[in-house]
């Protein structure tokens, strides 16, 4: 990974544009070519990036100042103008074992693993922690028709765990053993926010019963 600490301006155009103006952000290449233009404050989240796979290209302005342009395979361009490199940095993270799951989210992809159709009527379970070069999805399946299905299990559906599976859609769908590949987000309890963004991008949303899966819920509770 490559950390640059600059004074730039950064641009973007596709399918809309953005600008930020000339300030102090950290610039993170990662070694998957994604590339992420941070601040100091305001969210965890980068201000613009760009996913893989896209291009690097380091060049000058005809006035000599530094600037990147970056390509995504849709011809979207991130131009990065640097007046000033406060710190430039690479560094060997090697490979990372995955996100560690709490208790509950990891019994529910136990759980889930054993008992797929409750996701979907025909589903069948093809491997758990199924690996892409991002990180591992929870659950790969197949439904009644034979055709792959993508599941992301989180205790508390949010924008973040859809767009984790977003990304993860992207690169199945370019396999063609797997494509087409849809996607499955499964929750306890999913914001409604995450929700409008999931069927948007066509993501079906599952809300889990946890207590149910594990055969502790008493239907004398049930009022229908």
């Amino acid at each position: 990974m490559r950390l640059v600490v600059a004074r730039c301006q950064v641009d973007y155009a596709g399918r809309l544009t953005a600008h930020l103006p000339m300030a102090t952000r950290v610039l993170m290449i990662k070694a998957d070519g994604s590339v992420l233009v941070h601040s100091d404050g305001g969210s965890y989240k980068p201000l613009n990036w760009m996913s893989p796979p896209c291009s690097l290209r380091e060049g000058k302005t005809d006035e000599g100042q530094v600037e990147w342009t970056v390509t995504s395979k849709g011809d979207d361009t991130l131009r990065i103008l640097i007046e000033e490199v406060l710190s430039d940095s690479s560094h060997d993270l090697g490979i990372d074992p995955g996100l560690q799951k709490d208790g509950v989210e990891k019994h529910l992809q136990e759980l889930l693993a054993e008992h797929p159709a409750t996701l979907g009527l025909g589903l069948t379970l093809v491997r758990r922690e199924f690996p892409t070069a991002i990180g591992p999805v929870d659950l790969m399946c197949r439904d009644g028709e034979g055709l792959s299905v993508a599941v992301e299990i989180k205790r508390r559906g949010d924008i973040d765990g859809v767009e984790q599976l977003t990304r993860y859609l992207e690169l199945l769908n370019r396999d063609p053993l797997l494509a087409p590949v849809r996607g499955i987000f499964a929750a306890q309890e999913i914001k409604p926010q995450a929700r409008v963004l999931a069927t948007d991008r066509g993501i079906a949303c599952a809300v889990v019963d946890y207590d149910a899966l594990r055969g502790l819920d008493d239907p004398t509770h049930r009022l229908f």
